[in-house]
């Protein structure tokens, strides 16, 4: 009882302390981005290597006092979400993937999309025209080019020209019909199939057909419906624009084995 008494505004002080803490707390800003799995680009939420450009984001808005929150889910899904705003960005976006979104002046990355084929296969790709005598399989709301996107469009009912795979394993979904023969082709971003092959179980080869030219950059894709997003975008350029001056992305990239700046 003497000691209270000695402290007697210790009480209130306290209960000010944790008024104020909680307050804060309930200040703090949360970005959440979203996409389905795409390593290197963006990888499983729970690894200690959640990908390139979630690192990215997550360094860039920490020095603005904001939490990024990551979420994996199928891309057709992830699109919606960030376009309806219960989710601020996409990630790995091409403009052609969601035109009405808020994109950064820079790109923080390309993608270079090529086809694949089994080791027996004597297909190459020469140019949209090469497609007409094989089965090609791509994957739901992907953009993969303005003309390939228009071939895709147009064949999407045939499935003796196009296939198209949907949900969380999508792209293991395309190797597995690939392997399997009951597809001819399949296209993929050429990091992103690697680094798939690589921690596939069973192994499998497969082999590069050639490159849809040129290659295409791809964002962090901000939604339109939100207020917030003007001032994200701008955040994210002026990040990218400091972390390639001062070799921070260079840093980042290496990290995941790509040694240029992409």
């Amino acid at each position: 009882m003497a000691e209270r008494q000695r402290f007697p505004g210790f009480g209130r002080v306290s209960a000010l302390l944790l008024a104020g803490l909680s307050m804060v707390a309930a200040r703090a800003e949360t970005l959440v981005i979203t996409a389905d799995v795409w390593c290197p680009i963006n990888c499983a939420a729970a690894a200690d290597k959640p990908g390139i450009l979630v690192e990215l984001a997550q360094q860039i808005f920490a020095e603005a006092g904001i939490t990024v929150e990551y979420q994996t889910v199928n891309w057709a899904r992830a699109i919606h979400a960030v376009r309806q705003g219960r989710a601020n960005a996409l990630i790995g976006a091409g403009r052609e993937d969601a035109p009405d979104f808020l994109f950064s002046a820079s790109a923080p990355a390309i993608s270079r999309t090529c086809f694949y084929v089994k080791p027996d296969s004597a297909w190459r790709y020469q140019g949209v025209d090469s497609l007409a005598d094989v089965r090609l399989s791509v994957i739901n709301g992907y953009s993969y080019g303005p003309d390939l996107d228009d071939y895709i469009r147009h064949h999407q009912h045939e499935p003796a020209k196009v296939q198209t795979a949907a949900g969380d394993r999508a792209l293991a979904t395309n190797v597995a019909k690939l392997l399997r023969g009951r597809v001819d082709v399949t296209l993929e971003n050429s990091r992103v199939m690697a680094s798939h092959l690589a921690r596939r179980q069973p192994p499998a080869q497969l082999w590069q057909a050639g490159c849809r030219s040129p290659d295409l950059p791809i964002y962090l894709a901000f939604s339109p419906t939100l207020a917030s997003s003007p001032r994200y975008v701008a955040l994210f350029e002026a990040g990218l624009q400091r972390y390639r001056q001062n070799g921070r992305l260079q840093a980042l990239l290496a990290r995941y084995g790509v040694r240029e700046d992409w």
